[in-house]
């Protein structure tokens, strides 16, 4: 995708994954060279990763790459989620130090001169903290309150409120976050894992420049459920004192059941199927074909 001299060892990496985005490439791809020609002169990369797009987005990034030496063009073969595609765009950049950003132009660009001067001071993660979201529902803002709080709460990592993937980072926290071998990956809690020196840079974060949001409801709530299985156990020791409980009231039940049967103050065929029902080592019963099934309809004999 580019030469061999513009793919050695460079000062800045740019690493953003790009998901049916035509529109606002040719407009990232401006500021973002901008911002590094800024900073470092001709000593960087920009390295887009094309998520398993339909649009137009991986011949954009081709076309662009042909035209600029310093894009490195990064094709999945299907659509893997964003975290995913952060990862595969690391595994490739070279930067001495690389920032991760959504190609939406929300978080900006030009922001890595501070954050380059930031890490200069002794940071070895400067992370994008924001203010204020512009362009962006009350429902999306306060589920975002609401999740980067109880993210905190629940987790014994130090995961920063209110930022995202935004963030500039070190080579050697890259190559640490390039050795983890998860799976289901949570950056930025990563990240915030690795330690270190992280230092934030408030700014305001704008409306998305062209397109519509990649991520709806549904891959909202699939991220913030593998953030909290991620980073807390919490939820492993809810599910397992839940478990205890729901065991010991079904055997006090089925108890009870037991007696009332004894007793004779149960109806015809209640007993057993709340015996059935609430035997723990029956839960689970497979059940035979040689074996007459259980029939509910009367007289609740078996069938």
């Amino acid at each position: 995708m580019t030469t061999e001299t513009a793919r050695s060892a460079c000062r800045l990496s740019v690493v953003a994954p790009c998901f049916n985005e035509e529109q606002v490439l040719p407009e990232f791809h401006r500021r973002a060279q901008r911002a590094c020609e800024d900073l470092v002169g001709d000593s960087y990369e920009i390295v887009l990763v094309d998520d398993g797009s339909w649009d137009r987005t991986w011949s954009t990034i081709v076309s662009l790459a042909s035209l600029d030496r310093h894009v490195v063009g990064v094709k999945l073969m299907r659509n893997h989620g964003h975290q995913l595609a952060a990862t595969a765009g690391l595994a490739t950049c070279r930067g001495d130090r690389v920032l991760l950003i959504d190609v939406d132009l929300q978080d900006p660009p030009e922001l890595v001169s501070q954050m380059s001067s930031l890490m200069d001071a002794g940071a070895d993660v400067v992370y994008g903290k924001r203010k204020s979201r512009e362009g962006e529902t009350r429902f999306k803002l306060l589920t975002a309150f609401v999740f980067y709080r109880l993210l905190a709460r629940l987790t014994s990592v130090e995961i920063q409120v209110d930022s995202g993937d935004f963030r500039l980072m070190s080579r050697r926290v890259v190559d640490i976050l390039k050795s983890m071998p998860e799976r289901q990956r949570f950056l930025r809690g990563m990240v915030s894992w690795i330690g270190g020196r992280q230092v934030p840079l408030e700014y305001e974060r704008k409306p998305r420049y062209a397109g519509t949001t990649k991520y709806p409801l549904k891959k909202m709530i699939l991220f913030a459920l593998d953030a909290l299985t991620s980073f807390s156990v919490r939820p492993l020791r809810f599910a397992f004192w839940f478990g205890m409980l729901s065991t010991v009231f079904a055997g006090f039940l089925f108890c009870y059941t037991v007696i009332g049967w004894l007793f004779g103050s149960t109806i015809v065929g209640w007993a057993s199927v709340m015996a059935w029902a609430t035997a723990p080592a029956r839960a689970a019963m497979p059940c035979p074909s040689h074996h007459a099934p259980i029939c509910l309809r009367p007289p609740y004999a078996t069938c």
